[in-house]
């Protein structure tokens, strides 16, 4: 059946284009400190947290729900993703993103008054309700203040935070707990966020939208449904859960079913929550699912490197945010590069090109590393991996945005957001299960009659250092191995990954930057434009 024709808001795409032209390099770097601070509240907080959880359940107890506290947010996040992107396409931006900000800052706030695991619990999912907008705001903001040739110049900003908030955010965790309370650990957010809120409301000026169309509030519960069911098939499963449990084939089988109703759905309303007719667009296909592989290698990565440094190479865990130093200063490096690049040439296609190529160069390489494999040579093959991933990060959305209308700015921001999330959450899961298969069973090759050797391979991925050096040498010495084997499975496959991603990266096309999106003639890049 087909879809109606979609209620754009008013006024229309042209003046926006006007208006995006004729702001002046102050108005538009103002704004940018706002959404600086924004996108840095946003991704220091679950490193900053991650920090002090073994302090808060001292405090609070419930061990056994650690995990919902980041699973609620996780959840949360995720799920409003989506939604809160065509909020903004539908009735403003600004107001959206205003609304999203008070929403974390409230529950940051009650998150640090919690005085027990179940409060923390439904607290963290309304703070994670509200991030789901923090990032979709930021990027979707960007897209509707700067023509796309000229995002390379700002682009550097938000790969200097994301470094920032990995490599500090662990940091200032550690120091708040020792120093002042874990309960500063969620208050830190307030100053940030009113910063962010100030700055906002006084410099970002977007034109009114006036759109009467009705929510589809049908759509956003499926969607909703689909996403969660996905994040908890990834969180539970080889952990809670075994993969072939009633539990994870229920969730499988509820995922697709409301995902499948979902796209049935999309196509009878008037305003689809996530339009479908995106996908028909080439290139908005083709950098979804490099944005999905790309956050599956980044988070993947950033997991299990941490792990192998400090359980083989003997790295301290006290500062873990430092030990990912070297592959965000090689994303930071190709950020700034590729972005001041794109902005003077207006050429991007192969930027994606040489980054899946180098970021499955970089995985190969990791591959290699096993019991003796210095720090200075895993340092150098995680630049190589951060390099590949500098190349990606931005441009994938600068693709997603170029290739929609600005009406749909929202939705092509909040789709690349929730692409890499989703692919985040597949990747800690697969490279955990392979983690964990290839470390019990070099445990049992090498250390399997040995009575000390239970405790590792019952969960391979949970052994920390202190309780390593514990165990008998022979032991210890085996599970060196068995880290670096699994390593080397772990990386291996997920260089086969990032074929996929390089093949996608082949068949994009290069679309002229504009000010804002297409207009709705079909252009290049699309389906029925591209000839294939």
């Amino acid at each position: 059946m087909s879809q109606s024709k979609t209620a754009g808001p008013v006024p229309e795409d042209t003046k926006a284009e006007k208006e995006q032209e004729q702001r002046s390099p102050r108005e538009i770097r103002l704004v940018m400190i706002g959404l600086v601070v924004t996108m840095l509240l946003a991704m220091l907080d679950n490193l900053i947290v991650g920090t002090a959880m073994p302090t808060i359940v001292g405090d609070l107890g419930g061990a056994e729900h650690l995990s919902w506290v980041v699973t609620a947010y996780t959840l949360a996040t995720a799920a409003s993703t989506p939604i809160w992107g065509k909020l903004g396409d539908l009735y403003g931006r600004k107001g959206t993103f205003l609304t999203s900000i008070v929403i974390f800052l409230v529950g940051s706030a009650l998150s640090g008054l919690s005085q027990n695991m179940n409060e923390l619990i439904g607290f963290r999912a309304l703070q994670g309700l509200g991030a789901g907008g923090l990032m979709v705001g930021v990027m979707s903001i960007m897209g509707a203040l700067v023509p796309p040739r000229d995002r390379g110049k700002y682009q550097g900003m938000f790969a200097a935070v994301m470094a920032l908030a990995t490599i500090g955010g662990p940091l200032v965790g550690g120091f708040i707990t020792d120093h002042l309370s874990w309960h500063w650990t969620f208050y830190i957010n307030l100053p940030l966020g009113v910063v962010a809120l100030a700055v906002v409301v006084v410099t970002l000026k977007l034109p009114k939208v006036r759109n009467n169309a009705r929510i589809d509030y049908l759509g956003a519960v499926l969607l909703t449904a689909g996403i969660t069911s996905l994040v908890l098939i990834t969180t539970w499963g080889g952990q809670q859960y075994a993969w072939g449990s009633k539990q994870i084939l229920g969730l499988a089988a509820l995922a697709a079913a409301s995902l499948i109703a979902f796209c049935y759905v999309e196509q009878r309303v008037e305003e689809p929550m996530l339009p479908l007719s995106l996908f028909r667009n080439l290139n908005f296909t083709l950098v979804s699912v490099i944005g999905f592989i790309v956050g599956f290698v980044m988070f993947g990565s950033t997991v299990f490197l941490p792990l192998y440094q400090q359980i083989v190479q003997g790295a301290s865990a006290t500062n873990s945010g430092l030990l990912l130093m070297p592959m965000m200063f090689g994303m930071l490096v190709v950020s700034l590069v590729v972005g001041q690049v794109v902005t003077k040439t207006g050429k991007y296609r192969i930027f994606p090109i040489i980054g899946t190529v180098v970021m499955g160069a970089g995985m190969l390489l990791l591959s290699t590393m096993d019991t003796e494999t210095s720090s200075l040579t895993s340092a150098c093959w995680m630049i190589v991996l951060g390099a590949g991933m500098g190349f990606l990060m931005q441009i994938t959305m600068l693709v997603a945005q170029n290739s929609v209308e600005l009406k749909d700015m929202g939705v092509a921001s909040s789709t690349a957001t929730l692409f890499r999330t989703i692919g985040g959450s597949f990747g800690v899961a697969l490279f955990g299960a392979l983690f964990n298969n290839r470390v019990t069973e070099t445990m049992k090759e090498r250390a399997g009659d040995h009575p000390a050797a239970g405790g590792a391979m019952k969960d391979p991925g949970q052994m920390s250092p202190a309780a390593l050096k514990q165990l008998p040498a022979p032991v210890q010495d085996a599970y060196h191995h068995a880290v670096a084997n699994g390593m080397h499975t772990v990386f291996l496959w997920g260089a086969a990954v990032a074929v996929i991603a390089i093949a996608a990266a082949v068949f994009m096309r290069e679309v002229p930057l504009r000010g804002t999106g297409k207009q709705d003639t079909p252009a290049e890049g699309s389906l029925e434009a591209a000839a294939i």
